[in-house]
């Protein structure tokens, strides 16, 4: 990322997608409360009508010095932020040529596949990295969680990581946004996920 991203006047576009119950909405919400204090202008819309069934969510996430709407165009997406493997291959052809991708590597069988109906995609970071090269990185989100003792920790973890790309943005922004979001009782586990996940890209 470019260290005038406050000055460029540029539209950041980040894509969020997951299923239901692994966090994405509280990634975005995180997102959204950096990027504000951060002093941009913040866009974003949310699909999640299926997210109690563990069907898929996603997040528009935009933003820049000012944002006129929330929708990112086919193809025109800077970062896909993902939680879970088929949920990122739906999205590869949203991404630029020379977009970043952060992928949660976790399989959850959608109903199709657990009846046998269709099959879950095989090999999904070769499909990315044959397009994307070294802009595909792959998190082991729940193993990371579940060594801190809570693998619902793994959305944090994925922030953590994708925090990277934004190096003007101090790590206790990020913090501050944690814990403005987060009940006091979960505050420490999430910081320490979100350190971890720092350290794993």
């Amino acid at each position: 990322m470019k260290k005038n991203i406050k000055k460029n006047g540029k539209v950041t576009n980040i894509f969020l997608s997951g299923v239901g119950g692994q966090g994405t909405i509280l990634a975005s919400n995180i997102l959204a409360e950096v990027f504000l204090k951060a002093g941009f202008d913040v866009k974003k819309a949310e699909v999640h009508g299926m997210a109690q069934r563990g069907g898929d969510v996603t997040t528009h996430f935009r933003f820049g010095k000012k944002v006129y709407s929330p929708i990112i165009k086919y193809g025109d997406v800077d970062f896909l932020l993902s939680f879970e493997l088929l949920e990122s291959i739906r999205y590869i052809n949203w991404v630029k040529p020379e977009g970043k991708i952060v992928i949660n590597n976790q399989e959850i069988f959608p109903p199709a596949v657990n009846l046998g109906l269709a099959q879950y995609p095989q090999d999904v970071e070769k499909a990315f990295k044959k397009h994307f090269k070294e802009n595909v990185h792959m998190i082991n989100g729940q193993e990371i969680a579940k060594s801190l003792g809570n693998m619902q920790a793994a959305n944090v973890v994925l922030v953590g990581a994708f925090s990277n790309f934004f190096p003007e943005i101090k790590d206790e922004q990020w913090i501050d946004a944690l814990k403005t979001l987060l009940a006091p009782k979960l505050h420490d586990l999430n910081v320490k996920a979100f350190y971890e996940g720092k350290k794993a890209l």
